[in-house]
Protein backbone atom coordinates (compact mmCIF):
# COMPACT_ATOMS: atom_id res chain seq x y z
CA UNK A 1 0.00 0.00 0.00
CA UNK A 2 1.89 3.09 -1.01
CA UNK A 3 0.05 5.92 1.51
CA UNK A 4 1.04 8.85 3.64
CA UNK A 5 1.88 8.69 7.42
CA UNK A 6 0.25 12.16 8.12
CA UNK A 7 -2.92 10.40 8.18
CA UNK A 8 -2.41 6.50 9.38
CA UNK A 9 -5.65 5.08 7.40
CA UNK A 10 -3.62 3.76 4.39
CA UNK A 11 -1.19 1.71 7.45
CA UNK A 12 -4.22 0.51 9.17
CA UNK A 13 -5.57 -0.84 6.19
CA UNK A 14 -2.35 -2.64 5.15
CA UNK A 15 -1.88 -4.18 8.68
CA UNK A 16 -5.25 -5.69 8.17
CA UNK A 17 -4.78 -6.88 5.45
CA UNK A 18 -1.46 -8.40 5.96
CA UNK A 19 0.96 -6.41 3.29
CA UNK A 20 3.72 -4.51 2.95
CA UNK A 21 3.04 -0.68 3.34
CA UNK A 22 5.29 2.04 1.19
CA UNK A 23 5.51 5.22 3.02
CA UNK A 24 5.41 8.57 0.44
CA UNK A 25 6.37 11.99 2.53
CA UNK A 26 8.48 15.11 2.15
CA UNK A 27 8.13 16.00 5.88
CA UNK A 28 6.07 14.49 8.55
CA UNK A 29 4.35 16.64 11.55
CA UNK A 30 6.11 16.80 15.11
CA UNK A 31 9.19 14.46 13.76
CA UNK A 32 7.34 11.31 13.23
CA UNK A 33 9.81 9.99 10.94
CA UNK A 34 12.84 10.36 12.78
CA UNK A 35 10.88 8.49 16.11
CA UNK A 36 9.48 5.58 14.05
CA UNK A 37 12.70 5.08 12.18
CA UNK A 38 14.63 5.55 15.18
CA UNK A 39 17.18 8.11 13.32
CA UNK A 40 18.89 10.13 16.08
CA UNK A 41 17.43 13.65 15.94
CA UNK A 42 18.63 15.12 19.45
CA UNK A 43 17.07 18.91 19.89
CA UNK A 44 20.00 20.31 21.21
CA UNK A 45 21.42 20.09 17.75
CA UNK A 46 18.51 19.48 14.82
CA UNK A 47 17.04 22.57 14.40
CA UNK A 48 12.81 22.36 14.16
CA UNK A 49 10.27 23.34 11.83
CA UNK A 50 9.33 26.76 12.09
CA UNK A 51 11.82 27.91 14.77
CA UNK A 52 13.94 29.20 11.73
CA UNK A 53 17.02 28.31 13.93
CA UNK A 54 20.38 27.04 11.90
CA UNK A 55 22.79 23.84 12.79
CA UNK A 56 24.92 26.50 14.97
CA UNK A 57 22.75 27.66 17.87
CA UNK A 58 23.99 29.33 21.25
CA UNK A 59 21.99 28.15 24.44
CA UNK A 60 19.26 29.73 24.80
CA UNK A 61 18.33 29.03 21.08
CA UNK A 62 19.07 24.79 21.67
CA UNK A 63 16.14 25.76 24.77
CA UNK A 64 13.93 27.62 22.52
CA UNK A 65 14.56 24.22 20.02
CA UNK A 66 14.00 22.23 22.79
CA UNK A 67 10.48 23.99 23.83
CA UNK A 68 8.89 23.78 20.33
CA UNK A 69 10.26 20.04 20.44
CA UNK A 70 7.77 19.56 23.63
CA UNK A 71 5.22 21.61 22.34
CA UNK A 72 5.35 19.15 19.24
CA UNK A 73 5.14 15.86 21.29
CA UNK A 74 1.57 16.99 23.37
CA UNK A 75 0.53 18.29 19.55
CA UNK A 76 0.83 15.13 18.07
CA UNK A 77 -0.54 13.42 20.80
CA UNK A 78 -3.81 15.43 21.09
CA UNK A 79 -4.15 14.76 17.23
CA UNK A 80 -3.12 10.93 16.84
CA UNK A 81 -4.88 10.14 19.60
CA UNK A 82 -7.99 9.36 17.60
CA UNK A 83 -6.41 6.98 15.28
CA UNK A 84 -4.76 5.26 18.27
CA UNK A 85 -8.35 4.79 19.30
CA UNK A 86 -9.67 3.85 15.82
CA UNK A 87 -6.55 1.32 14.98
CA UNK A 88 -7.40 -0.31 18.39
CA UNK A 89 -11.07 -1.16 17.63
CA UNK A 90 -10.45 -2.11 13.89
CA UNK A 91 -7.30 -4.25 14.64
CA UNK A 92 -8.75 -6.09 17.69
CA UNK A 93 -5.44 -5.11 19.73
CA UNK A 94 -3.99 -2.28 21.73
CA UNK A 95 -1.22 0.02 19.34
CA UNK A 96 -0.54 3.46 19.21
CA UNK A 97 0.16 5.11 16.17
CA UNK A 98 3.99 4.77 16.51
CA UNK A 99 3.94 1.33 16.79
CA UNK A 100 1.75 1.17 13.91
CA UNK A 101 3.88 3.38 11.30
CA UNK A 102 7.15 1.56 12.90
CA UNK A 103 5.88 -1.62 10.48
CA UNK A 104 6.64 0.68 7.40
CA UNK A 105 8.33 -1.35 4.93
CA UNK A 106 10.18 1.58 2.35
CA UNK A 107 9.80 5.52 3.80
CA UNK A 108 10.11 7.13 0.34
CA UNK A 109 11.45 10.43 1.59
CA UNK A 110 11.64 13.69 -0.90
CA UNK A 111 14.27 15.42 0.23
CA UNK A 112 16.12 18.05 -0.82
CA UNK A 113 20.01 18.48 0.25
CA UNK A 114 19.80 22.63 -0.27
CA UNK A 115 17.09 22.95 2.13
CA UNK A 116 17.21 20.21 4.45
CA UNK A 117 19.94 19.69 7.09
CA UNK A 118 21.93 16.29 6.16
CA UNK A 119 20.80 13.79 8.65
CA UNK A 120 21.43 10.32 8.91
CA UNK A 121 19.24 7.71 7.28
CA UNK A 122 18.12 4.32 8.24
CA UNK A 123 18.49 1.16 6.05
CA UNK A 124 14.68 1.81 5.02
CA UNK A 125 14.86 5.18 3.95
CA UNK A 126 15.46 5.99 0.41
CA UNK A 127 15.98 9.88 -0.37
CA UNK A 128 14.55 10.97 -3.68
CA UNK A 129 14.14 13.97 -5.06
CA UNK A 130 12.95 16.01 -8.33
CA UNK A 131 9.05 14.72 -7.85
CA UNK A 132 6.67 17.98 -7.73
CA UNK A 133 3.42 18.18 -9.77
CA UNK A 134 5.03 21.27 -11.51
CA UNK A 135 4.40 21.18 -15.54
CA UNK A 136 6.61 22.63 -17.53
CA UNK A 137 6.26 24.91 -20.69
Amino acid sequence: VLTDPVLPCGQILAEHLSVPSVFFLRGAPCGLDFETTQCPSPPSYVPRVFTELTDRMNFLQRVKNLIFDIRNYFLCDCVFQPYAKLTSEFLQWHVTVLDLLRQASIWLMRLDFTLDYPRPLMPNIIAIGGVNCVHKK
